[in-house]
Protein backbone atom coordinates (compact mmCIF):
# COMPACT_ATOMS: atom_id res chain seq x y z
CA UNK A 1 0.00 0.00 0.00
CA UNK A 2 0.96 3.44 -1.01
CA UNK A 3 -0.28 6.56 1.07
CA UNK A 4 -0.18 10.20 -0.22
CA UNK A 5 -0.89 12.88 2.05
CA UNK A 6 -2.45 16.09 1.38
CA UNK A 7 -4.13 19.45 2.02
CA UNK A 8 -2.28 20.51 4.54
CA UNK A 9 -1.39 24.51 4.82
CA UNK A 10 -1.33 27.89 6.85
CA UNK A 11 -4.55 28.11 8.75
CA UNK A 12 -5.65 30.68 11.27
CA UNK A 13 -6.36 29.75 14.91
CA UNK A 14 -10.48 28.56 15.05
CA UNK A 15 -10.62 27.79 11.73
CA UNK A 16 -10.54 24.50 9.61
CA UNK A 17 -8.71 22.20 7.31
CA UNK A 18 -9.45 18.85 5.71
CA UNK A 19 -6.52 16.68 5.15
CA UNK A 20 -6.60 13.60 2.42
CA UNK A 21 -4.75 10.82 2.34
CA UNK A 22 -5.13 8.48 -1.30
CA UNK A 23 -3.73 5.04 -1.03
CA UNK A 24 -3.04 3.07 -3.71
CA UNK A 25 -3.91 -0.64 -3.49
CA UNK A 26 -6.83 -3.37 -4.02
CA UNK A 27 -6.78 -4.22 -0.43
CA UNK A 28 -7.50 -0.78 1.31
CA UNK A 29 -11.13 -1.51 2.40
CA UNK A 30 -9.56 -3.95 3.90
CA UNK A 31 -7.22 -1.65 6.18
CA UNK A 32 -7.58 0.23 9.24
CA UNK A 33 -6.68 3.58 8.81
CA UNK A 34 -4.90 6.22 10.93
CA UNK A 35 -3.35 10.12 11.53
CA UNK A 36 -0.91 10.40 13.37
CA UNK A 37 1.40 14.19 13.97
CA UNK A 38 4.73 15.90 15.03
CA UNK A 39 5.31 18.77 16.26
CA UNK A 40 8.61 20.71 16.24
CA UNK A 41 10.82 19.05 18.78
CA UNK A 42 8.46 16.63 19.50
CA UNK A 43 7.98 13.08 19.01
CA UNK A 44 4.85 11.77 17.02
CA UNK A 45 2.10 11.01 18.51
CA UNK A 46 -1.88 9.35 17.71
CA UNK A 47 -4.28 11.45 16.46
CA UNK A 48 -7.38 9.36 15.36
CA UNK A 49 -7.71 6.06 13.77
CA UNK A 50 -10.90 4.63 11.70
CA UNK A 51 -11.28 0.77 11.32
CA UNK A 52 -12.48 -1.18 8.05
CA UNK A 53 -16.27 -0.65 9.29
CA UNK A 54 -15.88 2.64 10.46
CA UNK A 55 -15.52 2.15 13.96
CA UNK A 56 -13.26 5.28 15.27
CA UNK A 57 -10.89 6.86 18.02
CA UNK A 58 -9.36 9.74 18.87
CA UNK A 59 -6.62 11.61 20.82
CA UNK A 60 -8.35 13.22 23.72
CA UNK A 61 -6.56 16.38 22.22
CA UNK A 62 -8.75 16.10 18.87
CA UNK A 63 -11.66 14.88 20.01
CA UNK A 64 -15.01 16.93 19.08
CA UNK A 65 -13.04 19.11 16.93
CA UNK A 66 -11.23 16.60 14.10
CA UNK A 67 -13.52 13.96 12.65
CA UNK A 68 -11.79 10.96 10.51
CA UNK A 69 -13.70 9.17 7.76
CA UNK A 70 -13.06 6.77 4.66
CA UNK A 71 -14.42 6.30 1.11
CA UNK A 72 -13.24 3.10 0.29
CA UNK A 73 -14.51 3.50 -3.49
CA UNK A 74 -12.04 6.23 -3.87
CA UNK A 75 -9.37 4.86 -1.72
CA UNK A 76 -9.46 8.32 0.64
CA UNK A 77 -9.17 8.98 4.39
CA UNK A 78 -9.45 12.02 5.57
CA UNK A 79 -9.15 14.18 8.97
CA UNK A 80 -11.67 17.15 9.15
CA UNK A 81 -9.82 19.38 10.99
CA UNK A 82 -12.46 22.34 12.81
CA UNK A 83 -11.21 24.86 15.58
CA UNK A 84 -7.53 24.26 15.03
CA UNK A 85 -5.35 26.08 17.87
CA UNK A 86 -1.54 26.77 18.07
CA UNK A 87 -1.09 22.94 19.63
CA UNK A 88 -2.21 21.29 16.33
CA UNK A 89 1.07 22.81 14.34
CA UNK A 90 2.53 19.98 13.09
CA UNK A 91 3.42 17.68 10.28
CA UNK A 92 0.47 15.21 9.64
CA UNK A 93 1.26 11.60 8.35
CA UNK A 94 -1.48 9.46 7.29
CA UNK A 95 -1.02 5.02 8.09
CA UNK A 96 -2.04 1.85 7.12
CA UNK A 97 -2.33 -1.34 9.16
CA UNK A 98 -2.95 -4.63 7.95
CA UNK A 99 -6.25 -5.32 10.08
CA UNK A 100 -9.81 -4.05 10.32
CA UNK A 101 -9.26 -2.85 13.91
CA UNK A 102 -8.83 0.58 14.55
CA UNK A 103 -5.07 0.93 16.74
CA UNK A 104 -3.32 4.11 18.45
CA UNK A 105 0.26 2.78 18.70
CA UNK A 106 2.49 4.00 15.78
CA UNK A 107 3.90 -0.01 16.05
CA UNK A 108 0.49 -1.46 14.98
CA UNK A 109 0.77 0.55 11.55
CA UNK A 110 3.06 -0.76 8.20
CA UNK A 111 2.26 1.48 5.85
CA UNK A 112 3.31 5.24 6.22
CA UNK A 113 2.94 8.39 3.90
CA UNK A 114 4.66 11.62 3.45
CA UNK A 115 4.02 14.33 5.98
CA UNK A 116 1.84 17.18 5.02
CA UNK A 117 2.45 20.42 7.22
CA UNK A 118 -0.59 21.91 8.55
CA UNK A 119 0.74 25.27 10.28
CA UNK A 120 -1.70 27.53 12.51
CA UNK A 121 -1.31 31.04 13.24
CA UNK A 122 -2.36 33.25 15.55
Amino acid sequence: VQLQASGGGLVQAGGSLRLSCAASGRTFGSYAMGWFRQAPGKEREFVASIGRGGSTIYADSVKGRFTISRDNAKMTVYLQMNTVNLADTAVYYCAARSSMMVAAAESAYRYWGQGTQVTVSS
